[in-house]
C-alpha cells in the first residue's frame, strides 16, 4: 500500500486495485505514517501457561536424538504438552509458535522418477467453466475434465464429465484407456472418495467398486499421499495445461467440447516433445503403446455398487430388494453383483466373465430367467454341477404358454392339459 503511494496512486486508485474502501487505505497509511504497531497481536497460549522452558526442553532433547537432516515432529510436541500439562490449544497453535521460535527445519529434495514404457498412468480432475448454448441462451456451466497421462511418453487424454460420483468416474476411465490405446500397469490417482475408500497412500484402502474395475482392466491403483501433489507431477502439469485451452468460446454441447479437445490433444502431441526420448509424444506413445495392456473385447460397464452374493439352492440371489435367477452352474457359490445405470450385472468371481445381465430399477420385485436352469454352451462337459430337475409335462406347457404371452382360456383348456399329461404318465 505504501509503495503504491510512493508511485504516485491516490487513495482511490489504491482501494480500487486491492479490492477494498478508500477509508480503509486511508486509516491504514495514517497508522503507518505514525509508525503504529499493531495492537491485535499477542502472546501465544504457550507463552500464557509458561510453557516455554518446557518446550525449549523437548526440543533440544529431539534434536541430540534425532538425524542432523531432521527436524522435532510438530505433532508429537503437541501431543507431549497435551499428556503433560493439559494443554489444551490447537495443533496450529502449537506450530504457529514453533514457525516463531525456533529455525526451519532444512529442505529435503525431492526424488525424481521417470518410469519405463507402458508402466504408469496418473489421473486427476479438474473443473472448468464452460459457455454451452442451450433453447434459453449460452449459459456458464461448470463441467469436470478428467485427465489421464502416461507418465513415459506425456500422451494425455481429457475427458469432459457433468458429473464426478462413481459412474462418472467409471466411464471416464473407460474412454481415456481407449483414446491411449491401452492400459499401464499402474495408475497413480489422487485420494478421492470415488478412488479411495479411507487413508491415503501405500495404506489407504481402495474403493471396493474401484478396485473391482482395476481388477477387470487389469491394472494396480497407486493412490499418493495427501497434500503431495508433486507426488503426480506429471498429471498436475497437463492440467495446468488443459485449463488454458480456449473455453472463452461457445460450445454447442459436451460432444463438441470433447471434439474440440481430443483435436487440440492430437495436435499437442506432435508438436510437443517427450523430455524422455527426445522425439515427439506422438511418436514416443506409438512405440509404448505396443507395451501396454490391451483392452478388454468389451469395456466393462460404470457400476456404482458392487457386492458379493451367496447363490441360493434355487439359483437365485439377493440384490436391492430383488430376487434374481443365475445360471445353476453357480448354485451353493459366490458371485459379484455390479450395479450400473442401467442394469444389474452378474460377475464370475475368478474370471470376471458377465454371466447373467438384468434391468436395474424396475417396480419387480421377481426377475427369474428360465433359461438360467438350462444347459447352455459355457457349461463345460467336465463341470460337476448337477443339472436342476427337469420340467414336467405341466410345467413346459404352461411356461410354453407364457412365452407367447398372456391371453385367455377356460378352464376346459387346463383340464384337457391334465388329462394329457395322465395318459402320458399312464
Amino acid at each position: 500500500m505504501d509503495i503504491l503511494r510512493r508511485q504516485g496512486e491516490s487513495n482511490q486508485a489504491i482501494a480500487k486495485r486491492l479490492g477494498i474502501t478508500e477509508g480503509t487505505v486511508r486509516y491504514h497509511l495514517k497508522r503507518m505514517d505514525q509508525n503504529a504497531k499493531d495492537g491485535r497481536s499477542k502472546c501465544s497460549l504457550i507463552e500464557q501457561l509458561d510453557l516455554v522452558e518446557a518446550v525449549d526442553f523437548w526440543w533440544k532433547e529431539q534434536l541430540e536424538s534425532l538425524p542432523k537432516d531432521r527436524s522435532p515432529n510438530v505433532t508429537e510436541l503437541w501431543t507431549y504438552l497435551s499428556d503433560n500439562y493439559r494443554y489444551t490449544g490447537t495443533y496450529k497453535s502449537v506450530q504457529k509458535y514453533v514457525t516463531k521460535r525456533f529455525p526451519k527445519p532444512p529442505k529435503r529434495p525431492f526424488r525424481r522418477v521417470e518410469t519405463p514404457p507402458g508402466a504408469q498412468t496418473q489421473s486427476d480432475w479438474m473443473d472448468v467453466s464452460i459457455r454451452l448454448r442451450t433453447d434459453s441462451g449460452v449459459e456458464m456451466v461448470t463441467l469436470y475434465g478428467f485427465v489421464m497421462t502416461l507418465s513415459h511418453s506425456r500422451k494425455a487424454a481429457v475427458i469432459w464429465s457433468p458429473r464426478m460420483d462413481q459412474l462418472a468416474w467409471h466411464r471416464v476411465h473407460n474412454e481415456a484407456f481407449k483414446r491411449l490405446g491401452g492400459v499401464a500397469a499402474v495408475n497413480r490417482i489422487d485420494n478421492l472418495k470415488t478412488g479411495v475408500a479411507h487413508g491415503s497412500g501405500i495404506w489407504g484402502q481402495i474403493n471396493e467398486a474401484y478396485a473391482a474395475y482395476a481388477k477387470t482392466m487389469g491394472f494396480h491403483v497407486d493412490p499418493h499421499q495427501v497434500r503431495q501433489p508433486n507426488q503426480k507431477g506429471k498429471v498436475e502439469r497437463r492440467v495446468g495445461v488443459c485449463k488454458s485451452l480456449d473455453f472463452r468460446r461457445v460450445f454447442a454441447s459436451i460432444e463438441e467440447l470433447q471434439r474440440y479437445t481430443d483435436e487440440t490433444m492430437q495436435r499437442e502431441a506432435v508438436v510437443r516433445k517427450c523430455p524422455i526420448t527426445g522425439d515427439s509424444v506422438h511418436a514416443t506413445w506409438l512405440k509404448e503403446r505396443e507395451l501396454l495392456r490391451p483392452l478388454p473385447t468389451t469395456m466393462p460397464e460404470p457400476f456404482d455398487v458392487i457386492k458379493q452374493a451367496s447363490v441360493h439352492k434355487d439359483c437365485t440371489i439377493r440384490f436391492e430388494g430383488r430376487t434374481l435367477a443365475v445360471p445353476y452352474r453357480y448354485a451353493y457359490k459366490t458371485v459379484e453383483v455390479r450395479g450400473c445405470s442401467l442394469q444389474i450385472q452378474i460377475v464370475d468371481v475368478n474370471t470376471g466373465e458377465i454371466v447373467k445381465e438384468y434391468p436395474r430399477n424396475t417396480k419387480a420385485l421377481l426377475d427369474i430367467d428360465p433359461a438360467c436352469y438350462e444347459p447352455s454352451e459355457q457349461d463345460s462337459t467336465n463341470d460337476s454341477t448337477p443339472k436342476p430337475i427337469p420340467l414336467g409335462t405341466m410345467a413346459r406347457h404352461i411356461q410354453e404358454m407364457a412365452a407367447t404371452g398372456v391371453v385367455y382360456r377356460s378352464i376346459d383348456f387346463y383340464e384337457a392339459l391334465a388329462a394329457r399329461k395322465a395318459s402320458v404318465q399312464k
